[in-house]
């Protein structure tokens, strides 16, 4: 009797649930730095101002997305990921186990430092392509992936809230520190989880990268080396320097997104925390399930906009460029920042229904699922190969530049400086008119990947 092939090794299935415990202990933590900094030393927190909050958690959003660039290159070149993966997984929890210990912004730092460094060891993304191997696979094995992700975001941000208001509080101390060590636990039993994975992945990961070559990458290389003196002497081509031009140029556009798309999480925080009515049925909603509806709506949308371009691409004019796409997620992110505003100007002296705050949670994910999956997918079609690293590290160095830039964003825009409904008006006339340019230069854009025929 024939058996039946599994679509998936089991070793994919441990390897990417060991996202779900990253992603939990992340946006855990992350999601509580917010509240944590600002509440008053009474009740458990640090009693710093709303900007420092900002601020810290801006310097974990940035640093997280810069310590993989170093440690790409330690598992390119040193170590296989199979070994730095659970190393990187306990120093994120001794970060998080420093939050618990907190009392002042030091400590605080030194928790964002641990992490960092910690998620630029935990590198499962490319052990996930290795166990795959079958490049017909690998788009759906890594949107089942992104769910995975997205499951442990949700879970992480859902609990967070109910945690440090009901179930860790007591005689009026939030319970904090108890969830920044939930947050360090999930890492360490993620960690063992990883080490339980290793079991079923065969050999994937036990050498670093450049000594892990698959099939095809040997047949290329047999062919490659009698060229390599040459290449190395050739100058760059028209169309290479172009795409690389609009590679430099679609990651610029990408700064001036991501600082409106984690910008637009402090005002959730701050301003409506204390001009919102959070009470539902009886009961007080949790800031922190705003993350929570982002990363549900991330669940329903991704196979959604997945569809979409599938149907946009089998046109006979072929699918929207990525200007577009980035131009409409920046569009849309402008849409809500206005919604805001709307909120804010129509509401008076009274205090709407944090119910609202759903409709912007979708607008925040729908332009986010519109650009946010695809930045890679440009950089791999068109880079030139000899210089892909270098422009996959200019994508991760713009998230970084976005994630270190939005705190002093916010203090600058809602510190005080303008009314709320203003400095809403004006983020969305920015967003708009960046999305403008981008369908504006469209066609000259594109031009600069295509091959003049």
């Amino acid at each position: 009797m024939k058996t039946k092939e599994r679509k998936y090794p089991l070793g994919f299935w441990m390897c990417a649930g060991t996202e779900i415990f990253e992603r939990l202990a992340y946006y855990l933590g992350r999601s509580l730095i917010l509240i944590f900094v600002t509440t008053a030393v009474v009740n458990g927190g640090l009693g710093l101002s709303d900007s420092v909050g900002a601020k810290l958690q801006a310097n974990l959003t940035a640093f997280a997305y810069l310590g993989p660039v170093l440690g790409g290159v330690i598992v390119d070149r040193f170590i296989g990921a199979r070994y730095t993966t659970p190393i990187g997984m306990v120093l994120v929890g001794i970060g998080y186990y420093m939050g618990a210990l907190a009392k002042g912004p030091g400590m605080i730092y030194a928790m964002i430092v641990c992490v960092s460094l910690g998620l630029g060891l935990f590198r499962t993304a490319p052990l996930i392509g290795r166990i795959i191997g079958d490049n017909s696979k690998m788009d759906s094995a890594f949107s089942i992936r992104y769910t995975l992700v997205n499951v442990g975001a949700f879970i992480g941000t859902f609990l967070v809230g109910i945690l440090y208001k009901d179930v860790f509080a007591k005689d009026g101390v939030l319970g904090f520190a108890p969830c920044f060590k939930l947050a360090a636990l999930a890492m360490f039993v993620g960690a063992v989880w990883f080490m339980i994975a290793t079991r079923f992945m065969g050999d994937v990961g036990k050498k670093p990268f450049k000594m892990e070559k698959t099939e095809e990458e040997l047949e290329e290389e047999a062919k490659q080396k009698a060229l390599d003196k040459e290449l190395k002497k050739m100058p760059m081509t028209t169309i290479e320097k172009k795409r690389i031009g609009a590679i430099v140029l679609v990651s610029a556009f990408s700064i001036v997104f991501w600082i409106f798309w984690y910008l637009a999480y402090l005002p959730v925080y701050y301003h409506w925390a204390e001009n919102m009515n959070w009470v539902v049925a009886g009961y007080e909603v949790p800031a922190t399930w705003f993350d929570a509806a982002n990363s549900i709506f991330c669940v329903i949308l991704g196979p959604i906009t997945a569809k979409l371009w599938t149907v946009l691409a089998a046109r006979p004019q072929g699918d929207m460029s990525l200007f577009r796409k980035t131009g409409l997620g920046i569009g849309i992110l402008g849409l809500g920042y206005v919604f805001f505003a709307v909120i804010e100007i129509t509401r008076g002296n009274g205090k709407p229904s944090v119910l609202l705050l759903i409709i912007f949670a979708f607008l925040l994910t729908l332009g986010e699922m519109f650009f946010s999956p695809l930045g890679h997918s440009f950089i791999s079609k068109y880079s030139p190969s000899r210089y892909l690293g270098v422009m996959i590290s200019v994508w991760g160095i713009a998230t970084f530049i976005a994630g270190k830039s939005y705190g002093n964003v916010y203090e600058f825009a809602f510190g005080g400086n303008f009314k709320f409904s203003s400095a809403c008006i004006v983020i969305a006339i920015v967003a708009f008119v960046s999305a403008l340019i981008l369908f504006a230069l469209d066609k000259r854009l594109s031009g600069l990947v295509e091959k003049e025929q």
